[in-house]
């Protein structure tokens, strides 16, 4: 295949990218009316049309005035819309689009995307444009936004908008268990992945110790065992830390839990009331909260780097891997990703995703928290801008690690980094436990 046709190839992949996460966020904005999309839902949140429009004016301030060098579309709502200079709760106040205006722009912003796109030199004569990065940066940035809708959605009030299929049962024998990890070094991070971000960069060697690790993400039914063993009441499975925050915030139980007068637990998920189903991977509770539950188990939570071995390394040939699974991009029997489904998958689903060493589900699902404080790589470098990543860096910030259900492909890989702070609980977060060797 010539050069030629490579970069045309690659046009036509980014803009089927472009146009499928358009299609996602046109979905969540759709689903509900326009009071709803105005409407703030949680103080945690924005309301969904800002989220909508602040997607066209990066899309706008990146592919249209930077790579593709235009006049702007809509410079007098630069400052509206700009993440840093206003607090999630303070943005029903500001003066946003509505609606309408919204689409409208969001609309022509694309138009004139599309046609930096079908002109813009993607073969390395800048750094910005080279394998398409910008225009993957915002195939991606609208990918997240769309997982963040999609969590607006969770925590709205009202009957049931959203609708897909439940994933498959999980196969027969799929039992928690633990395998070991080896010890000795392996390659964390990338340094090859065309569209990987600043924070996953660059490769570097890094030595771990032997480690043991769940095989599956902690169950809502093993998580039921803490709650009934009085595990949100005992100060000794909570650093100090977490359980000051766990008596401040008056947690006792994951987020939208409730027991009725029977002693059965139920949740709200989105928008209809439902038993906790015991199978699931427990969902919705904070990095405090996941790590009282594995202390309460024997065990702890996993460093980063351990998550990224158990996730990547192949001990046969020494290499890591892009995905658990090996190189290909996800398919719908690997992972639960893209909001194909609107819950995770029983744990122990998708043994055509597990590692090589028999870890599964380590993509899709839910995030899983790590006990690592979010901090750049050796060599670290901002690209193309510090607000990305190197702002949230200095501990503060706790880093997830693998997606969610409702996390799309091309915003999650084995490398990718997610983080947050550790009281946070409306993402979709779970976790899984490890231990150091008996």
């Amino acid at each position: 295949m010539t050069a030629l046709m490579e970069t045309e190839r690659l046009r036509e992949r980014v803009a089927g990218q472009l146009a499928r996460a358009r299609a996602r966020s046109e979905l969540l904005t759709t689903a509900v009316d326009d009071g709803d999309l105005v409407r703030q839902h949680s103080p945690l949140m924005s309301p969904l049309v800002w989220d909508l429009a602040h997607i066209g004016n990066q899309e706008e301030l990146w592919l249209v005035r930077d790579v593709g060098g235009r006049e702007p579309v809509r410079a007098d709502i630069d400052h509206l819309y700009d993440a840093f200079r206003h607090a999630r709760r303070d943005r029903p106040a500001l003066p946003l689009l509505d609606p309408a205006q919204a689409r409208t722009y969001v609309g022509t912003v694309r138009e004139k995307a599309l046609d930096v796109l079908a002109g813009a030199r993607l073969d390395g004569g800048r750094r910005l444009t080279d394998g398409a990065f910008a225009f993957g940066m915002i195939v991606q940035h609208e990918q997240q936004h769309d997982e963040t809708m999609l969590a607006t959605h969770q925590l709205r009030a009202g009957a049931p908008v959203l609708h897909a299929p439940d994933p498959p049962p999980a196969p027969a024998g799929a039992q928690p268990a633990e395998v070991c990890i080896p010890g000795g070094p392996f390659t964390m991070g990338t340094s090859t992945e065309p569209w990987a971000l600043d924070n996953e960069r660059p490769a570097h060697t890094v030595r771990v110790a032997e480690f043991a690790i769940d095989t599956t993400p902690v169950s809502n039914g093993a998580y039921l065992e803490f709650i009934e063993s009085g595990g949100y009441h005992q100060p000794r499975w909570w650093t100090a830390a977490g359980w000051r925050h766990r008596v401040e915030a008056g947690l006792t139980a994951p987020h939208s839990w409730r027991r009725d007068a029977g002693g059965r637990w139920w949740r709200t998920w989105f928008g209809a009331d439902e038993p906790v189903p015991p199978e699931e991977p427990v969902c919705h509770v904070g990095y405090h909260e996941a790590a009282a539950f594995a202390r309460w188990a024997g065990k702890r939570l996993p460093t980063e780097a351990e998550w990224e071995k158990a996730a990547r390394f192949d001990p046969a040939t020494g290499r890591s891997r892009r995905y658990p699974w090996g190189d290909d991009d996800p398919t719908p029997a690997h992972a639960n990703l893209g909001q194909r489904h609107l819950r995770p998958a029983p744990a122990g689903s998708y043994p055509a995703g597990a590692s090589p060493l028999g870890v599964r589900q380590l993509i899709g699902d839910v995030w899983e928290w790590t006990s690592t404080a979010f901090a750049g790589y050796p060599g670290f470098a901002a690209f193309p801008y510090r607000e990305y990543s190197e702002v949230f860096f200095g501990g503060e910030h706790k880093v997830l690690r693998g997606g969610s259900f409702g996390t799309d492909e091309a915003a999650c890989r084995g490398t990718f980094r997610n983080w947050d702070y550790p009281i946070r609980r409306q993402i979709f977060a779970g976790f899984r436990c490890a231990r150091d060797p008996a």
